[in-house]
């Protein structure tokens, strides 16, 4: 979209601006994307879940019109979804919200052989779950990197919805760091982390836990949700970044466990009347509302009232965005952030810590 200012003096003057601030295509233009090679590469690496728990509901017998309890049964149950292997010895990454509280999962890979799996572990605050069938030489989807993905940049959907063959779903990349509240805190511990990959590649239900996939038959985030009134793909889905992912994934391998780390601050995420009252230009940044006593960033002399602008290198300008970075380190991590006070950016060396306020590993 090209914007002018109205009451030019020329003709020429206008046309100036018209070009200066024009979007502009490469040179060498744009070119179709074949996505078969990517497809057929990457398809081998997505398998279907199945998961079976039993509960105890009431039972419930009909005598002359009156309804008795005849006490409780037990009831099988069953769910579904997907997930990406990203080893050949057998290493899945799914959904948590697939595998929670299953008694038996069972793995179907694309080639329709089916084994057993073994939960490894979860992480609720992320949504993601490791589980390892007993196989060798399989086919997998390594991972890519998910802050070099750019909003418009095409992508492939894989998931195993059906227990059939995987399919396959083309869209964009919509949006990044996306935060729509869906994953919950049940444990009341640790703040959910959601910096989703929005993108418009349709998939339904079932295709949780499948693979977000770039040009490069790279993974770039675990499919986890859609937008929607009806549980049906209405335009929008989103995944969780392959570079959080991975990192999960390897601590649930190491430890069983994901290692939090967190910096001890609360945020506000900054906004135009925020920004002129700090006789800022521009809005960037998020602003340290609260600083933790003896955490993190206390200790590294952050105070309330800073304005964080970059964690490890990478801009924060929203929650999401600071929660993801964090995210993707461990307690002991020695990380550089930037930060913006009395009219002066500074910058100081944080060592992350656990939810213990320490530095050291919990375990499982």
């Amino acid at each position: 979209m090209t914007l002018a200012f109205l009451g030019c003096q020329s003709g020429q003057t206008q046309q100036n601006a018209e070009v200066n601030n024009a979007v502009s295509l490469p040179a060498e233009g744009v070119h179709y994307v074949d996505f078969s090679d990517v497809a057929a590469n990457t398809i081998d690496g997505v398998v279907h879940i199945r998961t079976t728990q039993t509960r105890l509901t009431p039972l419930y017998q009909s005598f002359f019109g009156f309804i008795i309890n005849q006490g409780m049964q037990r009831k099988e149950y069953s769910a579904y979804g997907s997930g990406v292997i990203i080893s050949d010895d057998g290493y899945i990454v799914t959904n948590n919200h697939v595998v929670q509280d299953a008694e038996s999962i069972q793995v179907t890979l694309n080639d329709k052989k089916v084994l057993p799996a073994q939960l490894i572990g979860t992480d609720p605050a992320t949504d993601l779950a490791l589980i390892k069938i007993d196989a060798a030489d399989l086919k997998y989807i390594p991972f890519g990197d998910s802050d070099s993905a750019r909003v418009g940049q095409p992508v492939l959907a894989i998931g195993n919805p059906f227990n059939l063959t995987s399919t396959v779903t083309a869209g964009i990349i919509s949006a990044k760091a996306r935060n729509v509240g869906i994953i919950e805190n049940a444990r009341g511990m640790e703040s959910p982390i959601e910096s989703f990959i929005q993108t418009d590649a349709a998939v339904n239900p079932g295709n949780s836990g499948g693979a977000l996939v770039d040009a490069k038959a790279h993974l770039i985030g675990i499919v986890t949700a859609i937008a929607s009134a009806d549980g049906y793909y209405t335009g929008y889905s989103f995944a969780i970044p392959s570079n959080l992912a991975r990192k999960v994934a390897d601590d649930l391998k190491r430890y069983g466990h994901a290692q939090r780390a967190y910096l001890g601050v609360n945020v506000i995420e900054m906004t135009s009347s925020i920004a002129s009252q700090m006789g800022l230009q521009e809005v960037r940044g998020v602003l340290l509302a609260r600083v933790a006593p003896e955490g993190a960033a206390d200790k590294a002399g952050l105070k309330q009232g800073d304005l964080l602008l970059s964690v490890a290198g990478v801009q924060v300008n929203s929650f999401a965005e600071m929660m993801e970075e964090i995210g993707r380190h461990a307690p002991g991590d020695l990380v550089n952030v930037t930060y913006y006070r009395n009219g002066k950016t500074q910058s100081t060396t944080v060592t992350l810590q656990n939810v213990q306020g320490t530095t050291s590993v919990i375990r499982k």
